[in-house]
């Protein structure tokens, strides 16, 4: 029961997240607002990084990574692109994993209202920063991934333990540890990878980690996106592709590969992860003069 009333409110969040995003798009369309990059290159980053998303990798790095390299969208925007994008298509994850994998019900909501509070906080700070406090911002958080995917790739991490709830010490360090993720998911920090860390590290099975880290993103994200979507602070053309190509995206990975042989994968997404943090530390370094002449 209490789930269902937890999926419900996520449901009716995500609804009025996607009222208050459309129709934004919608008014800037009508003032020709809109960005000029290509619909279906978005797209395309959109459905390979929520398709990863998916099945464990997480999707803000990746994201990232491909929109830098391809000049899609400015630097400044990036943050809110990403919450706002990735909205919809991570609901969908966690609609998905909440139903058909089993997490005891307080660690499930106290970790979900952590991450949503973190986020609502964190979003109005991050919406008003300047390009250049963002670039640096984002290098360091794509180095933050990294580190965290490299330490998970070499077995340094917790490997985890059966538990599938929390109690005393334990539900706090996992609250107070997810309300920091939500807050700093509004910078460009994917959840995904540190929230996986920390299920393990508190010693819960290795499964309970999605419903987790994806009811979490789910949960903040609509509260983060329509923040940013007041504030302007996103790519609107970006957003819109990367929602509808996400959602198939998602649908794919879920139901028919379901899972692939990432280790290797894996790897490549840290070195293209690493080499984006340099781009943007290297990015905040020129002068306002010379961006404005590239």
């Amino acid at each position: 029961m209490v789930i269902k009333i937890v999926l419900g409110l996520l449901v009716v969040m995500t609804v009025y997240f996607a009222i208050i995003f459309f129709s934004d798009y919608a008014k800037a369309s009508k003032q020709g607002n809109i960005e000029k990059t290509s619909f279906f290159a978005l797209g395309a980053v959109g459905f390979v990084t929520n398709f990863l998303d998916t099945l464990g990798i997480g999707s803000f790095a990746p994201t990232t990574a491909l929109l830098k390299f391809f000049k899609l969208t400015k630097d400044r925007t990036i943050p809110g692109t990403l919450n706002v994008a990735c909205t919809i298509p991570v609901v969908v994850e966690a609609l998905i994993f909440i139903t058909v994998i089993k997490v005891e019900t307080v660690t499930l909501f106290a970790m979900l209202a952590a991450a949503t509070l973190g986020a609502f906080i964190g979003a109005g700070i991050v919406s008003k920063l300047d390009e250049k406090k963002v670039q640096v911002g984002m290098g360091v958080a794509l180095l933050i991934v990294a580190l965290t995917m490299l330490a998970s790739q070499l077995k340094l991490m917790p490997i985890g333990g059966e538990a599938i709830g929390l109690t005393g010490g334990k539900l706090i360090i996992a609250v107070i540890g997810n309300f920091i993720l939500g807050a700093l998911m509004t910078l460009g920090i994917g959840l995904y990878a540190p929230c996986m860390a920390l299920v393990f590290a508190l010693g819960m099975s290795p499964k309970v980690a999605f419903p987790i880290m994806m009811g979490s993103c789910a949960f903040l994200m609509p509260v983060a996106s329509a923040k940013f979507v007041k504030e302007g602070a996103y790519d609107r053309k970006a957003s819109l592709a990367i929602t509808l190509f996400g959602v198939v995206g998602v649908l794919i990975a879920a139901y028919i590969v379901k899972e692939l042989p990432l280790k290797v994968l894996t790897w490549l997404v840290i070195v293209v992860i690493i080499y984006t943090s340099g781009m943007m530390f290297k990015s905040a370094s020129k002068p306002k003069e010379v961006e404005a002449q590239m």
